[in-house]
């Protein structure tokens, strides 16, 4: 993840995780469960996309750890779905800093979308039971929580000067 304790006010960033991982598990109504934004995903690419030389792919592991033992699901789910996505963003940041806001909204569709295979196909391995493509509606309402997502953490970075 982020070097948290290396630098101005990078609190922030630790803040920002434990909501998202509060978010990632507040109670919702059955029928929007599978809307869900991926909360820790969108965070986490926030970060890799503005502080890419500070990221570290074992501390995004960890996080994803704890998102695996706050949701209770299968050890490493959300542990190697997010590392997957952290390196594909990690080689991609510069190219996709210079898109517009939908532009980066559709690549954060993709993103959350490989994030939400990879977590379902470890689910599936552990046993679960795959259904159909609704497994895809947090990427698409992620792609949609984007822009005010990096609107929102792009005026904290700058009110509070993290570099």
């Amino acid at each position: 993840m982020i070097e948290l304790f290396g630098g101005h006010n990078r609190w922030l960033i630790l803040l920002a995780l434990i909501v998202a991982l509060t978010l990632a598990v507040y109670p919702l109504p059955l029928d929007w469960r599978w809307w869900r934004p991926e909360f820790v995903v969108l965070v986490v690419l926030y970060w890799v996309f503005t502080l890419p030389d500070h990221t570290s792919l074992t501390l995004v592991w960890l996080l994803g750890l704890a998102q695996d033992l706050v949701e209770g699901v299968p050890l490493g789910q959300n542990a190697l779905a997010l590392v997957v996505v952290t390196y594909i963003a990690l080689q991609s940041y510069r190219r996709v800093g210079n898109y517009a806001l939908w532009q980066q909204a559709c690549w954060i569709f993709l993103l959350v979308g490989i994030a939400q295979l990879t977590g379902n196909w470890v689910h599936s391995l552990a046993g679960g039971d795959i259904s159909g493509l609704q497994f895809l509606y947090p990427a698409l309402t992620s792609a949609i929580l984007w822009p005010l997502c990096f609107l929102g953490f792009e005026a904290l970075r700058h009110r509070y000067r993290i570099q």
